[in-house]
């Protein structure tokens, strides 16, 4: 997987919603292929970012570059991935994986036949004729994120897409998940809220501040890959969390409250 070369770039990204600055000059380069987990409390912007990357919304200020090209306000360009999975009951598994293909230009034979290669080489291949009420909840979010795949843009926004799952299930899904991307080679920007979560996934960790939303700081996580799950009790990744942990809520700036001395008695 190449690590060389910027994919993605945010650069002096502004929005306001009426008085309200939701994000302020925000910069940030994503090389191809790499894993960037946005860590931050509720209201840092991070949906806000995830919004003006995927041209959903209309940027106040700045810009966002894809392979060197503005995409600022232009939906379509990334793939998008919302916490709820959003399948379309009528439709089976396989209706919902090539719902991409179905709204732009009708799915085509070749379209179901990569979607269902797709679904069988990630364990979805015995489930293609199901409709979603018969599926557990990781297996929900895995044709969620199937149909983000086969949209075939290289750049995949993944908006906590576990966090309604259960522990176990969501351990699962991260193992299954860095499978994912490390054979499709795609680049992926998540956030989540669970720091043992962005750690393990992470080749970078986007540290966000609220009020207005903007990067404390830009953490590289030194665990090598491939991750098992026996990492989440090593040195070092107890130490990464212990630093990410006096960040969150250590440092008064970082979630926007006094620290419990200077509130008055």
């Amino acid at each position: 997987m190449s690590q060389t070369g910027v994919k993605l770039s945010v650069q002096h990204l502004s929005h306001s919603f009426g008085s309200f600055r939701a994000l302020q000059d925000v910069n940030l380069d994503i090389r191809h292929g790499e894993f960037v987990c946005i860590l931050g409390a509720s209201g840092c912007g991070k949906s806000t970012l995830f919004n003006a990357v995927s041209g959903l919304l209309k940027i106040t200020e700045g810009r966002i570059l894809l392979d060197g090209r503005d995409i600022a306000g232009r939906p379509g360009e990334v793939g998008y991935m919302l916490q709820k999975d959003l399948l379309l009951p009528w439709r089976t598994v396989l209706g919902n994986i090539t719902l991409g293909a179905s709204l732009t230009h009708g799915a085509t034979r070749e379209d179901r036949a990569k979607a269902a290669e797709l679904a069988r080489r990630y364990g979805l291949g015995d489930f293609l004729r199901h409709f979603p009420r018969a599926l557990s909840g990781g297996m929900r979010q895995r044709v969620a994120l199937m149909r983000t795949i086969a949209a075939g843009r290289e750049v995949m926004l993944l908006d906590e897409p576990f966090g309604a799952l259960d522990s176990q299930t969501r351990i699962g899904m991260q193992q299954w998940l860095l499978q994912v991307w490390k054979e499709l080679s795609r680049t992926v920007m998540f956030v989540t809220h669970d720091v043992d979560e962005a750690i393990f996934l992470a080749d970078r960790i986007v540290l966000m501040q609220p009020r207005p939303g903007r990067i404390a700081k830009i953490l590289q996580v030194e665990i090598p890959r491939p991750r098992a799950m026996d990492v989440l009790t090593s040195p070092v990744f107890v130490e990464t969390k212990r630093q990410i942990m006096d960040m969150l809520y250590s440092e008064k700036t970082l979630h926007g409250v006094p620290a419990a001395a200077e509130l008055p008695a």
